[in-house]
């Protein structure tokens, strides 16, 4: 491979929907999972439990369309670098199949219809959403000065939980953003995995990331930072007297962190990409512990 733009094969046209269907990663759903369980994490914790049919409807799909928001975004700002990555090269926007502009509708409108969700809750709500859309935007354009650029991602993936917290309370309380801060080791575990996959193909164009950054620190480096956010929820979430529950939640998560050892320590890309894509099954372990600790408490 060569510094110059990866060659594309031949590819029969695809249509307008398939498009649109690619550019918002539909068939990756981890994507959206890993976004999906610390929010839920949240809104339990703030509702002391099931918090309704409509707050669960609202942040199960706002999840979704801002994730896909999130991805048309991130396509747009890295456009002309995944051309040269292997992994990205066949995007709808790097192709060209898809002009930039009509790429921009498609966010804007994934955008509006999470923000119309929200605003079926309260208005404090609907404030902190709009700082949490800010800082999705401001990520993509990270990787080109910070070291760690997953650091602004984690804050982004994260903001759920600011949200559903004002949803259900109308405030923010410190609970809130000690969860924030759990899960940024959450995402700054995973997302190094997903930078291990491209680590070679990134140090060839500039990009920054923190497989880059960590060097030969990076299995250790995405060990602990799961291992903290695994420590932190423990300690903030004990006190709410979930009991079993939690805490066999609470273990199964550890567990899948020594898995991702196995899967990582060799800095393969194929076990790196493994990683990144089960890695949701952590915080699924987490949120049934608090929700089934919540029912039977």
């Amino acid at each position: 491979m060569t510094d110059s733009a990866l060659p594309l094969p031949a590819r029969a046209p695809r249509t307008r929907l398939a498009l649109y269907l690619d550019l918002i990663r539909f068939n990756r759903p981890a994507g959206w999972l890993v976004l999906l369980w610390p929010t839920l994490v949240a809104l339990w914790v703030a509702a002391g439990g099931f918090p309704g049919w409509h707050l669960l409807a609202v942040f199960v799909a706002g999840t979704i369309l801002t994730r896909s928001a999130g991805c048309v975004i991130n396509d747009i700002a890295d456009r002309e670098f995944d051309r040269h990555v292997q992994r990205t090269r066949h995007r709808p926007l790097t192709t060209g199949e898809l002009p930039v502009a009509e790429a921009g509708m498609v966010g804007v409108v994934l955008t509006l219809l999470a923000l119309a969700l929200v605003l079926t809750t309260r208005r404090e709500a609907v404030a902190w959403a709009a700082v949490g859309v800010a800082v999705a935007v401001v990520y993509p354009f990270t990787k080109r000065f910070l070291s760690v650029p997953q650091a602004v991602l984690g804050v982004a993936f994260s903001f759920g939980i600011v949200i559903g917290f004002a949803a259900v309370t109308g405030g923010v309380p410190a609970l809130a953003w000690l969860l924030l801060l759990a899960n940024m080791g959450m995402v700054l575990g995973y997302d190094t995995e997903y930078a291990m996959v491209d680590r070679d193909d990134d140090l060839k164009i500039g990009i920054k990331t923190s497989a880059i950054t960590f060097g030969r620190w990076d299995v250790a480096c995405v060990i602990g930072f799961y291992s903290a956010c695994l420590l932190l929820t423990a300690w903030l979430l004990a006190s709410l007297g979930l009991g079993w529950p939690f805490w066999l939640g609470w273990l199964a998560a550890a567990a899948q962190v020594l898995w991702h050892y196995t899967l990582i320590r060799r800095r393969e890309r194929a076990g790196c990409f493994t990683a990144f894509s089960q890695s949701h099954w952590m915080g699924a372990c987490l949120f049934a512990g608090v929700a089934l600790g919540f029912a039977l408490a």
